[in-house]
């Protein structure tokens, strides 16, 4: 494991273990409610969540007819997302860590960089809201290379990444332009801006960071 990663990762767990997860919604995302059915998933097919935390976002999902395998490095998030959805999972542990599964929803605590093909291979959509901005640049090079690549041809999928002044604050989240969404991905996703919102007036923390203007940008991909 690369210095960058393991600090990325000691990163995220102190956060879940201090309670500091401000990026987490109480309600599903807005861009995923409006620009969903534009995504053009397959009825049923398995829906992958990349650094899935305790996400209502999946529950929307599976409320819209589809599985979802979610993939989250901490346990905690993981316990929480269960309690708090009232759910009692049926717990495995498999070589790439321990899956929780309750009815369609089924989430990986482990690490989504150690996946493989196979583990992906009934994915015919994804939803990536947290997890490219929270990466820092050199690994969101990494998860674009190692972690797309490895999504079934034909796949299908909705991604929200946030755009603000780089040096007006240092993430995550980080802000991820569309030139960078297209150098990152066009090389084996065809993609499509569907909205672009300004979000400004309702994220006080951006604001008192001094950020002058924010984002928030939905894209509809598919593997070629």
């Amino acid at each position: 494991m690369s210095r960058e990663l393991e600090a990325d990762r000691e990163n995220w767990l102190q956060r879940w273990r201090a309670g500091q997860i401000g990026f987490h919604q109480a309600t599903p995302s807005p861009l995923l409610v409006e620009c969903w059915d534009r995504v053009g998933a397959r009825d049923g097919t398995t829906v992958f969540v990349p650094l899935a935390g305790k996400s209502v976002d999946m529950p929307w999902l599976a409320e819209q007819g589809y599985d979802v395998f979610g993939v989250e490095l901490a346990s905690l998030a993981v316990e929480q997302f269960f309690a708090e959805q009232g759910l009692e999972p049926r717990v495995s542990h498999t070589p790439k860590g321990v899956l929780s599964e309750s009815g369609p929803i089924a989430l990986l605590c482990g690490d989504v960089f150690a996946l493989d093909a196979p583990d992906l291979a009934k994915c015919g959509a994804f939803f990536d809201r947290a997890a490219v901005i929270a990466l820092p640049p050199g690994l969101r090079q990494r998860y674009a290379r190692e972690v797309y690549s490895k999504l079934p041809r034909g796949c299908v999928g909705l991604m929200i990444t946030l755009e603000y002044p780089r040096h007006e604050k240092q993430g995550p989240p980080f802000s991820v332009p569309e030139a960078e969404v297209r150098e990152l991905f066009e090389s084996d996703w065809d993609i499509e801006l569907l909205v672009r919102r300004d979000i400004l007036a309702y994220q006080q923390s951006f604001r008192d960071e001094g950020v002058t203007a924010l984002h928030a940008a939905a894209y509809r991909m598919q593997k070629r």
